[in-house]
């Protein structure tokens, strides 16, 4: 339809014109002030947070936002660590906080203020692996060597889990102290997901380096 200065106006257009002015017309002043005011070309809120990162004492200004995964490998420049789904859900970013096994992609970095942080790379070095790194190489527990860091470091957790007599929902007792069985291992493990599918490999890794106990 024809509007009285001769322009098209829509059936659609007016419809649609009037029910954005009856939702900002709805909604209190101080909301539509708070809305005004916020611009998103404004920079984000920063923080500078303090951690030990493989040893070292770092420093690093984020964006509030940023999860410990992206500090790890877009500010400190430590790679190793992958970002498989993002989601949680492969293990591929497992790193160690304080000793415990974390899924980095799922936390953020202003929540680790004064924490250890143990990545892939702090665990050892070509001409000095760790055993659980010289263990996977020596039973082939990797294939396209992905997921191969976050297997590595929830390892080392299983078997530091283990150690400390922390049972799993397949300990059959919950008064003694569980044991590197083939079931616990495979439980355990299970947040880490091997597309390749090198898991006999991992777990025959996995039992080398807790002496053979299975």
């Amino acid at each position: 339809m024809a509007g009285t200065d001769g322009s098209d106006v829509s059936r659609r257009g007016v419809v649609l014109g009037g029910v954005a002015s009856a939702a900002v017309t709805a909604l209190p002043a101080t909301e539509v002030e708070a809305q005004a005011a916020h611009d998103p070309r404004q920079a984000p809120p920063r923080m500078t947070v303090a951690m030990t990162v493989n040893g070292s004492k770092r420093q690093v200004t984020v964006d509030t936002r940023t999860t410990l995964l992206d500090t790890l490998r877009e500010h400190l420049q430590l790679t190793g660590s992958k970002k498989g789904c993002d989601h949680g859900q492969c293990g591929a970013c497992t790193v160690l906080v304080n000793g415990t096994r974390i899924n980095s992609c799922l936390s953020l970095a202003v929540m680790h203020e004064g924490d250890d942080i143990t990545t892939i790379e702090g665990l050892g070095q070509p001409g000095k692996l760790h055993p659980m790194q010289a263990a996977f190489v020596e039973h082939d527990g990797y294939q396209c060597g992905y997921c191969t860091p976050g297997q590595i470091c929830s390892a080392v957790a299983v078997l530091d889990e283990v150690k400390r007599g922390v049972p799993s929902h397949v300990t059959d007792d919950l008064t003694a102290r569980p044991r590197a069985t083939n079931a616990e291992l495979r439980e355990r493990m299970s947040g880490n997901i091997c597309r390749c599918g090198a898991y006999s490999n991992i777990l025959e890794a996995m039992e080398e380096v807790a002496g053979g106990r299975a």
